[in-house]
């Protein structure tokens, strides 16, 4: 029994016993201690004055008392007005520890029996992967992770926007301006050198629409008119019909894009477990909308377009298929979605991973699937989260400004090599092992950074910050794990091998120690929570709590100093137990924690 439910029992009990009062344990709530007081556990008596009918700070001593008289784990408690700060002894603390050494399931929840599916990534086949990708990427799969912990067994996929407009854009642009252009010929990797080429059709066609404004013609109309923009329409029709040199051309540059994708996933560590394209789902969007159109769900406007009514819902109306029968995103949405139960009938849930930009897109999307009949949109869950700024300001990739994914983590890596190399930190090292611990070092500041701000929350991305062996950073909890592994080593190269034994022998600890001891406590509770919110941001706050709280306590107890064998074991039992839930809180995070720094 966790000592949490324990204590709620014991004071549910003191509510019995002292004020013949019912106070369930469900409606007991505990909250850590205040760094100035003494104890663990705050139990918080205002609010329950009315059961006791005395004053909060009489209900506090009262229990507190009866919590000293008849627990055995309790060894003291104080009162500070109307809260009740509990003092566990010394044994207990020793036992909880015991058990979480001895639970080899430690940090990882058992199977709850419930799929769900979290979508992340989801990139258009048009430009290579950017910074918001990255936060993108780096919080789908957390969550995806988060939710394994906890006994989920979960698919981890995306939908690739592999169609459109935005697509034919791009092919456009090469066959005006490619001459005959290959990743091979060029030595680009394929995503930016069709990137390249979607840039190159905006600056052409706003190159177009400048030149018929001149000519007299209002900008909304030379928007329509420009040439290159009708190309684009007219391939995206022959790409619908199937147009086999369209699709040739279609099927090669994405081909360009999926490699290209690949390293990049790569490095950003992160994977799926099934991919789903636009293409192949928009037709079963279409269809799933003239069913509806059929059924009186949606309507028909006179130039033949299908749209849906929400204004009975507080929205507006939305578009599901254009007037010349092409599909919009929310018709492949509608698809995908529909065909992801069929594929797992089982989950009962979709999670997608998408910025905050399309909350009314998702919206609408779970509204809409509700209309068709499926019950399973009720449970639909947009993952929404805000944009990531630099300095520089908001990216647009039509122009060219996106701060490229690919070189961002290349300049992760490069400033951790010379961040480390001016704390020296690499001695002894191969050239090979350097090079390894720079991207650890690197790729871990930017997830870390990126994920442990709230995710609803616009955030500001400083890589320097981000870089920082001290404060709240990736590379400082990786420090701290690579010094409890030394500490580690040294104790196997000197014999010393705890047993449960030697912990029950243990009867005293250091304040420090028992800090870290109700950190790792929490863990269990801590994992929930995050899969609960769907938050990284607790694991992140957590993993630098936990090693934060270490450092305390190796800066002010002696490890290989102590004369007392039992004490020492302890010490290194400890810091075994926090290496490794570390390792297990980084890695929810994909962060990779070094065995040497």
């Amino acid at each position: 029994m966790s000592l949490d439910l324990q204590l709620k029992q014991e004071i549910s009990k003191a509510f019995s016993s002292l004020f013949d009062a019912e106070l369930k344990v469900e409606d007991i709530s505990l909250q850590p201690t205040r760094k100035e007081f003494e104890g663990s556990h705050t139990f918080v008596c205002f609010p329950y004055a009315r059961l006791s009918k005395a004053k909060p700070e009489e209900t506090a001593r009262l229990i507190g008392e009866y919590l000293k008289e008849n627990v055995e784990a309790v060894a003291d408690f104080n009162v500070v007005k109307g809260f009740l700060n509990i003092v566990f002894s010394d044994a207990t603390w020793v036992q909880v520890f015991t058990d979480i050494w001895k639970d080899e399931n430690f940090g990882q929840y058992s199977d709850n029996g419930k799929e769900v599916m979290v979508e992340y990534s989801s990139p258009n086949t048009n430009k290579p992967l950017h910074l918001g990708h990255l936060r993108n990427n780096f919080l789908g799969w957390s969550v995806a992770e988060i939710l394994k912990a906890n006994g989920y067994d979960v698919h981890k996929v995306q939908i690739i926007n592999d169609r459109g407009i935005h697509i034919c854009k791009s092919m456009v642009a090469w066959s005006k301006f490619g001459n005959g252009e290959t990743p091979e010929s060029t030595g680009k990797k394929g995503d930016k050198l069709v990137g390249d080429y979607y840039v190159k059709f905006d600056q052409e066609y706003k190159k177009q629409i400048a030149e018929l404004v001149e000519g007299g013609m209002d900008k909304e109309t030379a928007e329509k008119e420009a040439p290159i923009f009708k190309e684009a329409q007219a391939l995206l029709k022959k790409w619908e019909a199937k147009d086999p040199e369209t699709y040739e051309l279609w099927e090669t540059m994405n081909g360009w894009v999926y490699a290209g994708f690949d390293v990049t996933y790569n490095a950003m560590g992160v994977d799926f477990d099934k991919l789903y394209y636009e293409s192949n789902t928009f037709l079963l969007g279409k269809d799933e909308v003239v069913k509806g159109l059929e059924k009186g769900i949606f309507f028909e406007k006179e130039d033949g377009s299908i749209w849906v009514d929400l204004t009975e819902e507080g929205l507006d109306q939305k578009l599901l298929l254009r007037a010349d029968g092409t599909s919009v995103y929310m018709t492949q949405d509608i698809g995908t979605a529909i065909l992801r139960y069929r594929d797992f009938p089982n989950i009962s849930q979709q999670i997608y991973t998408v910025g905050n930009e399309q909350e009314y897109h998702f919206k609408v999307l779970f509204i809409i699937l509700d209309k068709l009949g499926y019950e399973w949109a009720k449970e639909c869950y947009h993952l929404s989260y805000g944009m990531v700024d630099l300095p520089s300001g908001k990216m647009k990739s039509r122009e060219g400004t996106v701060v490229d994914a690919d070189e961002l983590m290349q300049e992760m890596t490069d400033t951790a090599c010379q961040h480390t190399e001016e704390l020296g930190k690499i001695e002894g090292f191969s050239e090979e092992q350097a090079k390894e611990l720079y991207y650890t070092l690197g790729i871990g500041a930017l997830k870390y950074f990126l994920l442990k701000v709230d995710p609803t929350k616009r955030m500001l991305f400083d890589p320097n910050e981000s870089i920082q062996f001290q404060g709240n950073t990736g590379p400082f909890i990786q420090y701290t794990h690579a010094r409890i592994s030394a500490i580690l080593r040294k104790a196997e190269q000197i014999g010393v091998v705890p047993t449960e034994e030697d912990l029950k022998n243990l009867n005293e600890l250091q304040a420090s120690e028992k800090n870290v001891i109700f950190l790792l406590n929490d863990y269990m509770k801590k994992l929930a929570e995050a899969a609960e919110n769907y938050s990284p941001d607790a694991i992140a706050q957590f993993a630098y709590d936990l090693a934060k709280e270490y450092n305390r306590f190796y800066q002010e107890v002696s490890i290989f100093n102590e004369e007392d064998q039992v004490a020492l074991k302890f010490r290194i039992a400890f810091s075994s137990v926090v290496a490794k839930t570390i390792a297990k809180a980084m890695g929810l995070l994909g962060i990779q924690v070094p065995e040497r720094m």
